[in-house]
């Protein structure tokens, strides 16, 4: 059986400048498209497209979106997975664009990322110990007896039993499973970590457990969250904030009260028209979008979203909008008033 998600709302979190943890300015990822034998470059994947936010410490900023809007390649441009063609991102006050492999290394102690499928993200050839120990190695920290210790507290905070340290990842569950890349994520002691879908992959009876699991984590550990869903119900729940993301770009970013009851973008609009409603009979008005998702290689001028919007005026063919200020603190790339 699943748990219920826990009932009490959370309280937004301050944003001020001197609490930031992270800083993303202007972030852009291009991947290029080679044909022949001499790969010549023939064209480029608009993947992400300058996007600009900031997290603050113990703060939980959803990121959303339709599959394939650049979320994920977000996540792993923050965390240098994959290298950014432009832009500037900033942990705990340093620049890390230009670091080196060496430097970057020891960053990652403090950045760390859960993957969306915890089968393909564990190797199967190694014990639960050793898959969470494996980090601690790599860094020489808790070496003999304390990392045998430390790997049964982290079991523990995760909901599971010592002795699973001595199982495969196959005979694992999926939600147990997924607890054991959560504690991986958790075993250098992390201030960041990006939830990169974390329940997306599991079955709906088990996915409260998981996101309960995660909230009780980051007030245990003092964690900080990059929370990447495609789920808007999900993400309700567990965000502080929300930032909304189109064919690369971010077209939305508010508090979560605000952006739930007052959205501003007729995307955000159509995304929150789609959650399910629990009570039978109920009525709503669902926003159908026309058409299909533009091809990121090509995509449309002007704004990216004119092609389904039902509002749609000959200024948003043409002229690109940028993200401002509707409200305090409510941000929205869209030329209605």
């Amino acid at each position: 059986m699943s748990l219920p998600l826990h009932q009490e709302q959370k309280q937004p979190k301050p944003n001020s400048k001197q609490e930031l943890l992270l800083e993303v300015k202007n972030l852009t990822k291009h991947f290029p498209i080679t044909k022949g034998i001499l790969g010549k470059e023939v064209g480029r994947v608009h993947a992400v497209e300058q996007i600009s936010f900031n997290i603050s410490k113990g703060e939980t900023l959803g990121l959303v979106g339709e599959s394939g809007c650049g979320k994920s390649t977000t996540g792993r441009l923050i965390l240098r997975l994959i290298e950014p063609t432009s832009g500037d991102i900033i942990f705990n006050g340093q620049k890390i664009n230009d670091l080196s492999q060496n430097e970057l290394r020891r960053l990652r102690k403090e950045m760390q990322i859960v993957f969306q499928d915890p089968m393909a993200s564990l190797n199967p050839r190694m014990t639960v110990g050793d898959l969470i120990a494996e980090p601690m190695q790599v860094h020489g920290l808790n070496k003999g007896e304390n990392k045998d210790k430390y790997v049964r507290e982290l079991l523990n905070a995760v909901g599971l039993r010592p002795n699973h340290m001595y199982c495969f990842p196959r005979e694992l569950s999926g939600g147990m499973r997924q607890r054991i890349g959560i504690a991986r994520a958790l075993s250098l002691k992390p201030k960041l970590i990006v939830a990169d879908e974390p329940v997306s992959a599991l079955d709906v009876s088990i996915r409260s457990q998981i996101i309960n699991l995660l909230e009780d984590l980051q007030e245990e550990f003092n964690l900080t969250y990059l929370f990447i869903a495609h789920d808007m119900s999900v993400v309700k729940h567990i965000s502080d904030r929300v930032g909304v993301m189109y064919l690369g770009k971010i077209v939305e970013l508010a508090p979560k009260p605000l952006l739930f009851v007052y959205p501003q973008h007729p995307y955000t609009q159509a995304l929150l028209s789609a959650i399910p409603i629990p009570t039978p009979g109920a009525n709503k008005n669902h926003i159908i979008l026309e058409g299909d998702v533009p091809n990121p290689i090509n995509p449309p001028s002007g704004c990216h979203f004119h092609t389904r919007c039902r509002y749609v005026m000959e200024r948003c063919r043409q002229e690109i909008p940028i993200l401002r200020e509707k409200e305090v603190g409510h941000f929205a790339a869209c030329h209605l008033d």
